[in-house]
C-alpha cells in the first residue's frame, strides 16, 4: 500500500508534535514541587518499627510520658498506660464512650475518678491513672493487661494484650530512650503574616505536665524534644532543636537534622 508525500508529512508532523508535548509534559513535572501532604501527620521510628500518629495522638503520647517522668515512674508503667490508651480510646481525649466513660483512659465519674471536666485533662487523667497503677503490686513484672485490668476494672481485661508491642515503640520514643524517634509535620498558615511561634506558652504547658523542665540528662533531652515537636502545631512551632540536631517543619524531611547551635542543656525552641 502507498500513501501520498501529503500524508507521510502530515504523520511525521503529528508524531513531532506528540513527542514535543511529551518532553515539554515530563519537564514541567521534574520542575513542579510535589503536593504537601494534606493533612498533619507525626510519626514515631525506633530500632524496634515504626507507627505513624495523629497529632491529637501524639500530643497525649507526649503528655502520658512527661507525666511519668515528674512522678519518677520506669518505661513500664508509660508502656502499660499507652496499652490501655489504646485500646479505650486509640489514645484520643474522647467526650463521650460506655454510659459516663470520657477521655484518655474512658475514666468514669461515677466511678470517683473525678468530673467530667477534670478527666477530660490528659495531664489530670494521666496522674489518677499513675496513681492507681503504682498501688497494683508487682505492676512492673505482672503480664501488662494485668496490671492494666487493675486500674480499669474492665469488663473484657484480656483486650490490652494486643497493644504492647505498639505501646513499647511508642514509650521507647516518647520517653526519650530513643533519640530523634518523633517527627512530625503540619500545613503552614495561610494568614499573612504567619502565627508566631508560642514559645513560653509550650514550655508553661510542659512544665505543667513534667513538673521541672531542667535537662539533668541526654534521655530527659529528647523526652522534652519529642515533646515539643508533637505539640508543635499547637503552639505554631517550626523548629525544634536539641543536642547538635534539629527538627523543621518540612513534609520532605525524613525526621531529625544533624547540625544546628543547640546543644545538651536545653531545647530550643522557635
Amino acid at each position: 500500500m502507498r500513501f501520498s508525500r501529503g500524508v507521510i508529512t502530515i504523520a511525521i508532523i503529528v508524531v513531532v508534535l506528540a513527542v514535543g508535548v511529551s518532553v515539554g509534559l515530563y519537564q514541567l513535572l521534574k520542575r513542579t514541587p510535589l503536593a504537601e501532604p494534606p493533612e498533619a501527620f507525626c510519626s514515631v521510628t525506633t530500632p524496634d518499627g515504626a507507627r505513624t500518629l495523629s497529632p491529637e495522638q501524639a500530643q497525649i503520647a507526649a503528655t502520658i510520658a512527661a507525666v511519668a517522668a515528674r512522678r519518677g515512674l520506669p518505661e513500664r508503667a508509660v508502656v502499660i498506660a499507652y496499652a490501655t490508651a489504646m485500646q479505650e480510646s486509640k489514645i484520643q481525649n474522647l467526650d463521650h464512650g460506655d454510659r459516663d466513660s470520657v477521655g484518655v483512659f474512658q475514666q468514669r465519674e461515677s466511678q470517683g475518678w473525678g468530673t467530667k471536666k477534670q478527666i477530660m485533662d490528659p495531664v489530670y487523667a494521666t496522674n489518677k491513672f499513675f496513681a492507681a497503677l503504682v498501688k497494683v503490686k508487682n505492676y512492673r513484672k505482672i503480664p501488662l493487661a494485668e496490671a492494666a485490668q487493675a486500674v480499669q476494672r474492665s469488663a473484657g481485661g484480656y483486650a490490652y494484650a494486643p497493644h504492647e508491642t505498639e505501646a513499647k515503640i511508642l514509650a521507647a520514643a516518647f520517653t526519650g530512650r530513643v533519640p530523634k524517634s518523633v517527627h512530625c509535620w503540619y500545613p503552614p498558615a495561610k494568614t499573612t503574616p504567619a502565627p508566631q511561634p508560642r514559645t513560653a506558652e509550650a514550655r508553661k504547658q510542659l512544665a505543667r505536665a513534667m513538673g521541672s523542665t531542667a535537662i539533668t540528662t541526654k534521655k530527659r533531652g529528647w523526652l522534652v524534644a519529642a515533646w515539643s515537636v508533637a505539640h508543635a502545631e499547637r503552639y505554631a512551632l517550626s523548629k525544634v532543636g536539641y543536642n547538635g540536631a534539629t527538627w523543621v517543619n518540612d513534609p520532605k524531611a525524613d525526621g531529625w537534622r544533624q547540625g544546628g547551635a543547640a546543644g545538651a542543656r536545653k531545647v530550643e525552641l522557635a
